[in-house]
């Protein structure tokens, strides 16, 4: 049976009188008539009944230690009432019936007449939280589990009552045991444990799971108050929900977002929100001390967010190049009418090349360009009208450079005076030179290398370039640093392919409108190679590099995912253009020949110039009857030099020289570049040469293939190239190979040394260039500049007519060079 208990307090006279009454189902006793036994049963006549409410045994027993009636005299009744009673009902039910309604009068005196607040209050006992629903009368708190009556006291000392909000409490009640469903299971409880004013619930279930937020924010809606929560131990977390908005903006250079994160009335500053985010927290400090809760689904919007952009004050700015992110990761209703018709703008122009306006070729240009080269062109003036940044990605051969020209000398047409950085390695200064001399003289051009080269800025305005090499960048970036360019040229931006690299960080450095790199092969290893040229040219475009390889790189390389490969190249594809000889074969002549010219090293120079020192002596010394007697030693001199050009191992052993060589570096880089997708020839006069190159071929792994004078079967040696996928390169000295051999596998041929007779030369170019050849012939001259190879190749264009095949041996050449021509070729 159900067992409840009531108090009852009378005033007679001066005296306050308790007496209480116990409820046994239907049936109502008084206390006087109850026996306690064995402290847990009550005796009513002859039966038996157990107590499971503890408190009603407490009070029991306190009834009958005062004979079962309590009578408190009215002087001590006031502090009886406060440290005994209140504390009593709200647990057992107490009825004061001395006291009399309030009146309309009292109720308003004390604001009973407001609206009740509903309130909320936190605690704690050991690992719970203790949520007690409080409605607040006036200022009387009543705690809405429990069965404490409204007793108050008007200004004249009258104590009254007010029957409390019946109706209003259990929607309290109703509210609060919404939030968890362990508290429905204990509102059921609350009839049988009269003692129970509260509602419970693991600490971790409460605030580690922020499952409070949606609790409080529900309450609030209700217009429930809450207290107490950051009273709570080691809790420093905000009570309330964050309040998110996002707003997007276009900029000049970039889109701006702006992220606005409330917690009632405190907002966070974009830099403590970024380094929660990028400590993959979810909390975040606010200024009040608190720690605010970031929903789950917003961290990983708010990763994507930061990743996309760079954080600038309270803004996150995003590259415009990268305006498919924007597109992607952002709402429609977060962008404003101007972002969204540019980000359509953008689709549009650059989902379609078909729609990129042509241009005129510069007037200044001394070239014609071949269509693909004046599509380069119109696509670089393209991109640069978005102020978008570049990578002209043609194979080797295709003019990469004449279109930079081109576009360089387009620039000053359109925007007038500017300067242009222009990056390359150390063997390439020449070959800029030398082009730019040629296909544009009108462009003045200022080469910062060596060792007495400009060391300041001041003087750059007056130049439409700016050439120099990675070396001396990293020597000079310190005030390079300081200039702002109009373009940044990369020539053989593979250079900077690794992000971590002084040559990338110092490149990034530097200031510039705008950034085009350049190379044959922006993908020598894997993915991840596009990251460093593309962050410089493009930056933005691709997000921090632990962001592409987690994206990008791992997944395609490592794991073949054809989705994300995809996913990339869509975002790439407006920035890259590559065309390969075999797309723009028609185009091409079927031979192209090309220079490379190999700057000498320090060493390298000091031993040529020792020799050319040496030999021009002997020639100045010496009148024209005395050399043509001579000519043996002339040409061993003239010899020497050019062997010193390949490299300074190929000299006699009584002296060690050293093994520097331009050349060498120069020529394993572009094999290494090229013969994964092309098999190449390799020419020298000198076999000596030709074993050195082996030696570094096989100390990079290199297969290849080896032909010179005392090659016994030729045959054999010839097959194994033309037939077998595995060998790349065939090394072939210039008389065992130069005729008679048919080599049409090969569509590069690298001369590694010029020969006096250019008729010799072609007659080695033809071992690819012939019938059978289905693919353009890319032939190219390795020449150190300011040295006799230099001069052999003026020679050959102008000042002799060695043209035809009568003249063969260099010692027939001599013999036709007056005192004068050999002191020119030095």
């Amino acid at each position: 049976l159900d067992i409840d208990l009531t108090i009852t307090v009378n005033k007679k006279g001066e005296y306050y009188e308790l007496s209480g009454k116990l409820f046994l189902g239907n049936t109502d006793y008084s206390i006087t008539n109850i026996k306690l036994k064995y402290h847990y049963f009550i005796q009513i006549k002859e039966r038996l009944y157990l107590v499971a409410n503890p408190y009603f045994i407490e009070v029991l027993e306190f009834f009958k230690q005062h004979s079962d009636i309590i009578v408190v005299h009215e002087s001590e009744y006031e502090a009886f009432q406060e440290n005994v009673l209140a504390k009593i009902e709200e647990k057992i039910k107490i009825n004061y019936s001395y006291l009399k309604p309030a009146t309309k009068r009292q109720i308003e005196e004390k604001g009973f007449d407001l609206d009740n607040e509903k309130i909320v209050y936190l605690s704690e006992s050991e690992d719970f939280v203790l949520i007690t629903p409080v409605m607040r009368y006036g200022s009387l708190e009543i705690p809405v589990i429990s069965q404490k009556r409204i007793r108050s006291k008007d200004r004249m000392g009258n104590v009254f009552t007010l029957e409390r909000d019946e109706e209003r409490e259990l929607q309290l009640i109703a509210d609060v045991g919404k939030a968890h469903p362990f508290f429905q299971e204990q509102m059921d409880e609350f009839p049988e444990q009269k003692h129970a004013d509260c509602f419970y619930l693991h600490r971790k279930r409460f605030i580690e799971s922020g499952w409070f937020l949606e609790a409080f924010e529900a309450w609030r809606s209700k217009g429930i108050a809450i207290l107490g929560f950051n009273e709570l131990k080691e809790n420093k977390l905000s009570p309330y929900k964050a309040d998110i908005s996002i707003n997007v903006i276009s900029g000049m250079d970039w889109f701006e977002t702006a992220i606005k994160v409330k917690f009632n009335k405190q907002t966070v500053a974009l830099k403590h929100l970024h380094k929660s985010i990028r400590n993959k927290s979810k909390f975040v400090q606010l200024d009040d001390g608190t720690m605010g809760i970031v929903p789950d689904e917003w961290i990983r919007k708010f990763e994507s967010y930061f990743s996309a952009g760079e954080v600038v004050n309270e803004l996150i700015k995003i590259p415009k190049i990268n305006f498919n992110a924007v597109d992607e990761l952002y709402e429609d209703d977060m962008l404003n009418q101007e972002t969204k018709d540019q980000l359509v703008f953008y689709r549009k122009a650059l989902s379609n090349f078909e729609s990129i306006k042509a241009i005129d070729i510069p007037k200044d240009l001394k070239a014609e360009l071949r269509p693909y080269q004046h599509d380069g062109l119109n696509w670089l003036n393209f991109l640069d009208d978005f102020n978008f940044g570049a990578c002209l990605a043609d194979d080797m051969g295709l003019g990469k450079t004449i279109q930079v020209i081109a576009f360089i000398l387009s620039q000053k047409e359109k925007i007038g005076v500017n300067t242009n950085l222009v990056i390359v390695p150390a063997s390439l200064i020449s070959n800029w030179q030398q082009e730019v001399s040629k296909f544009a003289p009108t462009l003045r051009l200022l080469t910062v290398y060596g060792s007495d080269r400009v060391k300041i800025v001041d003087q750059f305005i007056n130049y439409d370039i700016v050439l120099t090499s990675y070396g001396t960048l990293l020597a000079d970036i310190r005030f390079l640093r300081d200039y702002r360019f109009n373009y940044i040229f990369l020539d053989e931006s593979q250079t900077i392919k690794n992000p971590d690299s002084q040559r990338y960080k110092a490149v990034r450095l530097l200031q510039s409108r705008n950034k085009v790199v350049l190379t044959g092969t922006p993908i020598e290893n894997n993915t991840f190679d596009l990251y460093g040229q593309l962050s410089f040219a493009c930056p933005g475009l691709l997000g921090t590099k632990e962001q592409f390889k987690q994206l990008y790189s791992v997944p395609i390389d490592q794991f073949k995912d054809s989705r994300r490969a995809k996913e990339l190249q869509q975002k790439i594809n407006p920035f890259i253009l590559r065309r390969t000889k075999q797309q723009v074969a028609k185009e091409l002549p079927d031979k192209t020949e090309m220079t490379i010219y190999c700057e000498m090293g320090q060493r390298q120079r000091e031993v040529y110039d020792a020799a050319r020192t040496e030999i021009r002596d002997f020639l100045i010394g010496r009148s024209e009857d005395e050399l043509a007697k001579s000519s043996m030693h002339v040409l061993q001199g003239i010899t020497k030099l050019r062997q010193i050009c390949n490299s300074t191992a190929l000299l006699n052993n009584d002296e060690y020289y050293g093994n520097a060589s331009s050349k060498m570096d120069t020529l394993i880089e572009e094999i290494q570049n090229k013969s994964p997708h092309h098999k190449i020839l390799v020419f020298s006069q000198f076999v000596t040469m030709l074993d050195l190159i082996s030696a570094e071929l096989i100390s990079n792994n290199i297969p290849f293939a080896y032909l010179t004078g005392q090659t016994k079967d030729r045959g054999k040696v010839v097959d194994s190239f033309q037939n077998n996928p595995d060998i790349r390169v065939f090394l072939i000295s210039l008389k065992a190979g130069g005729t008679g051999l048919n080599l049409t596998q090969a569509d590069y041929v690298y001369l590694v040394d010029p020969w006096w007779n250019p008729a010799v030369e072609n007659q080695a170019i033809d071992r690819a260039y012939r019938i059978g050849q289905e693919k353009n012939v890319v032939a190219v001259r390795l020449i150190c500049p300011d040295t006799v190879e230099e001069k052999i190749m003026k020679m050959q264009s102008s000042k002799m007519d060695i043209a035809n095949d009568l003249i063969k041996s260099e010692e027939s050449i001599f013999k036709t060079l007056t005192k004068g021509d050999l002191l020119g070729l030095l």
